[in-house]
């Protein structure tokens, strides 16, 4: 990675929440959320712009208000229940580069719904990916509370079928009955959180993904993780961001 590499946070916060309405704005412990994330992309030293993608003009005044950038209103079709990150982040870049001829090194992804996070992480995430040029991109991950190889899938007929038996098929052909053994002797998995992702910007303009070939682990505490999708998470989230940030 070369010398003064320019280093872009997206936050990507679309108006139509339905599960929380507003969610993106909600008062939490004292701030809107988003206000947690863009103040935690400019507490790092290594992000050089920060800037909200959003549809929602509401969302646009708060995020500048906070000391984020809005060059742009996303697009309608582009802030759907099922829109998927590749398209938000392909239209950023895509603006930016059109109209301000701007194309950064790497690409932060920061979630607004989470909206705890220990000051440092994001820097060490975006270092993760410097001192590991083969690397297409970092993701952050968690060890989940219950591993893949004790799940059924339902979609196979009227029957129970191991969801990992197709995708390891080497494993189940020594342990056929991976739902009885004791999580320690099964294979390590991870869950991906909305924490943190960096990307390299041509894995995004390029290759058309938002993870690449090689994406490395960050792992980070899932203690101090939240994820706001219901009232209930919001009352987790405050008593979090309460007891860290005082």
């Amino acid at each position: 990675m070369k010398d003064g590499a320019t280093v872009l946070a997206i936050i990507p916060a679309r108006g139509g929440s339905k599960s929380i309405p507003k969610k993106n704005i909600y008062p939490l412990a004292g701030k809107p959320v988003i206000a947690w994330t863009i103040e935690a992309a400019k507490r790092s030293k290594k992000i050089t712009r920060v800037i909200v993608s959003t549809d929602d003009e509401e969302i646009a005044a708060v995020a500048k208000e906070y000391g984020a950038e809005v060059p742009f209103m996303r697009p309608a079709e582009l802030a759907t229940d099922t829109t998927p990150d590749l398209p938000v982040f392909e239209h950023a870049l895509a603006w930016l580069k059109e109209h301000e001829s701007y194309e950064p090194d790497l690409v932060v992804h920061l979630w607004p719904t989470s909206p705890y996070r220990k000051d440092g992480d994001i820097d060490a995430a975006i270092e993760l990916l410097e001192k590991n040029p083969e690397a297409d991109a970092v993701r952050s991950v968690t060890e989940p509370s219950q591993v893949p190889f004790k799940m059924w899938r339902l979609d196979q007929g009227p029957y129970l079928a191991p969801i990992m038996k197709k995708e390891h098929a080497d494993f189940y052909a020594t342990n056929p009955a991976p739902h009885t053994m004791p999580r320690q002797t099964l294979p390590e998995t991870v869950v991906q959180t909305g924490y943190v992702a960096v990307l390299r910007r041509p894995v995004i303009t390029e290759k058309h993904s938002m993870f690449g070939e090689r994406t490395l682990p960050f792992y980070h505490d899932p203690k101090t993780y939240t994820e706001l999708d219901s009232y209930k998470d919001l009352a987790h989230a405050e008593q979090v961001l309460k007891e860290h940030t005082s």
